[in-house]
C-alpha cells in the first residue's frame, strides 16, 4: 500500500508550493514531485532504517546494560565472587560503559540515516505543504523518528513554517511566488503531467466511517468472561467445602460469563469485518492519489491501519 503523504498534483496545485518544492528539490538533487521516486524512496529509507535498529550491536548494547546493573546484586548469591567484590563491581561498571557506548553508537547512526539524504529534504516539502494548507493525507511515525505508537516528537519533526495564505484567483500586480526555482532548473514531470480532469477520491463508506466510530469499542469481553467464570468455580468449590449451601448460587454466573464471550465474539467478527472494509477504501485511496487525486487527510483510525500495513 503505497499510500504517500502528499502527491505531486496536490503541491502543483499552487504555484507558490511548487516553486519552493522546486527550490528544494533542486538543492538536495532529487525530483520530489514525482511520486514514483518518493515512493521508492520511502521504501528504500524505512528499510534502512529498520536494518539499523536490527543491528547486533543494538541488541548486545541493551544486554551490557541489563548486566551491568544485575552483577552487583548477583555476587552475594555466588560465594565464589565474594572474596572478588571489587573486581566484579569493576565488570560490572566496565559492562554499564560498553553497553550505553554501543547504544549511543546505534543511535547516532540510526539518526543519520533519518537525517541525511533526499529524506531530510522530503521533511522540508511536507513542511511547506503544511504552510499553504495543502492536506497531509498521513505522516508515518517512522519519518519522524517517532515510536511505532506515534507518541512523542520525534527525532525529526517536520519543520514548521510560517502559514501562508490562500492562493488568489489571479496574482496581484508585483507579487512573486515565496520561492523561486533556481535559473536553469529541470521541468518536475508531476507538475506537468497531470494537466486532465481531477480524480475524484472515493467517497467513505458507511462500514468505514462504523470502523472508525468502534475501532476502540471492546476488548473487555475475554478478561470478564474469564473473571465470573472463575468466581462462580471458587464460589461452588466453598459450597462443597463448607456449610454455606447458598455459595451454589455464584454458579450463575457461569452462563453470564458465556454470554458476555458470545457478545464479545459477535463484536469481534463485526468489528473484523468492518475493518476489513476500512482497509479495502484505504487502499481505493491510495489508489486514487496515485492516479492524481488530491487525498484529504486521513482519520487517526484510517492512518494507523495503514501505518499497520507496512510492519
Amino acid at each position: 500500500m503505497d499510500l504517500l503523504p502528499v502527491n505531486g498534483t496536490a503541491l502543483a496545485a499552487d504555484a507558490r508550493a511548487l516553486a519552493t518544492v522546486r527550490a528544494i528539490s533542486a538543492r538536495h538533487g532529487f525530483d520530489y514531485t514525482d511520486d514514483a521516486a518518493v515512493t521508492v524512496l520511502l521504501a528504500e529509507r524505512r528499510q534502512a532504517l529498520a536494518a539499523e535498529q536490527r543491528r547486533p550491536a543494538a541488541t548486545l548494547g541493551i544486554l551490557a546494560l541489563m548486566a551491568g546493573p544485575l552483577l552487583p546484586c548477583a555476587v552475594p548469591m555466588v560465594p565464589a565472587l565474594t572474596d572478588h567484590l571489587f573486581a566484579a563491581l569493576g565488570a560490572a561498571g566496565c559492562l554499564f560503559v560498553v553497553g550505553v557506548a554501543m547504544v549511543v553508537h546505534v543511535r547516532v547512526r540510526w539518526k543519520r540515516a533519518l537525517t541525511d539524504g533526499p529524506l531530510a529534504g522530503y521533511r522540508e516539502v511536507l513542511g511547506v505543504a503544511r504552510a499553504h494548507g495543502i492536506p497531509l493525507t498521513h505522516v508515518p511515525a517512522w519519518l519522524e523518528g517517532r515510536s511505532s505508537t506515534g507518541g512523542g516528537k520525534g527525532a525529526a519533526p517536520i519543520p514548521t513554517y510560517t502559514a501562508v495564505g490562500p492562493l488568489p484567483d489571479e496574482p496581484l500586480p508585483g507579487t512573486a511566488p515565496l520561492v523561486e526555482a533556481p535559473p536553469g532548473a529541470a521541468p518536475f514531470r508531476a507538475a506537468d503531467a497531470r494537466a486532465t480532469a481531477p480524480v475524484a477520491v472515493p467517497p467513505k463508506p458507511e462500514a468505514v466511517s462504523a470502523y472508525e466510530t468502534m475501532a476502540d469499542v471492546g476488548g473487555w469481553h475475554d478478561e470478564t468472561g474469564c473473571l465470573l467464570m472463575l468466581a462462580g468455580a471458587c464460589g461452588a468449590m466453598w459450597a462443597a467445602t463448607s456449610d454455606e449451601p447458598g455459595a451454589y448460587g455464584a454458579l450463575l454466573l457461569v452462563p453470564l460469563a458465556v454470554y458476555i464471550w458470545l457478545v464479545g465474539r459477535r463484536q469481534g467478527r463485526e468489528k473484523e469485518r468492518l475493518r476489513e472494509a476500512a482497509l479495502a477504501y484505504v487502499r481505493e485511496v491510495a489508489a486514487a492519489q496515485a492516479a492524481g487525486a488530491k487525498v484529504p487527510e486521513l482519520s487517526p483510525k484510517l492512518r494507523e491501519l495503514a501505518e499497520t500495513q507496512h510492519d
